[in-house]
């Protein structure tokens, strides 16, 4: 897990820069009406982190606790589309930080432990793998906000 943890504040610090050096317009801008902004999809990161982490630390003291979330509500309802891009990039890298120290600090005893992340269909995963998809699903929307093209 200190590999993943090392691997999310080197992915957020090289991200911060170029999120900050995305023009407003781009920034902003919802490349259709279904799509999100890039400036949602961040928020859309933010809530991720969020979730993950009640997924880190319940899980080493719940027996598969069932914690998922609805992201388009999440994101309609925080209203990122007019979030001050400072104060949700800062949000963003706490959070993350945050996230890092807990997987650093995780005993390796509980890197099996099980999270069921079903919206339908039981899906229940470890850790590792729960931590492992976080930091991928990280990466995945951090390109689409570098391309500027949304969801």
């Amino acid at each position: 897990m200190k590999f993943i943890a090392e691997e999310i504040i080197k992915t957020v610090d090289a991200a911060a820069a170029y999120i900050r050096a995305i023009p407003d317009e781009i920034f902003y801008r919802k490349p259709n009406p279904a799509k999100w902004s890039p400036v949602e999809i961040l928020g859309h990161l933010v809530d991720s982190a969020q979730n993950n982490l009640q997924r880190f630390i319940r899980s080493q003291y719940e027996d598969v606790p069932h914690i998922v979330y609805n992201q388009d509500e999440w994101v309609r309802l925080a209203q990122y589309r007019d979030y001050p891009r400072e104060d949700l990039l800062t949000l963003w890298q706490a959070l993350n930080r945050h996230v890092s120290r807990v997987l650093t600090v995780m005993d390796s005893t509980m890197y099996s432990r099980m999270c069921d992340t079903s919206k339908g269909v039981k899906e229940v995963h470890d850790l590792k793998f729960i931590a492992e998809d976080y930091l991928s699903h990280m990466r995945h929307h951090l390109r689409q906000i570098e391309a500027g093209s949304g969801q």
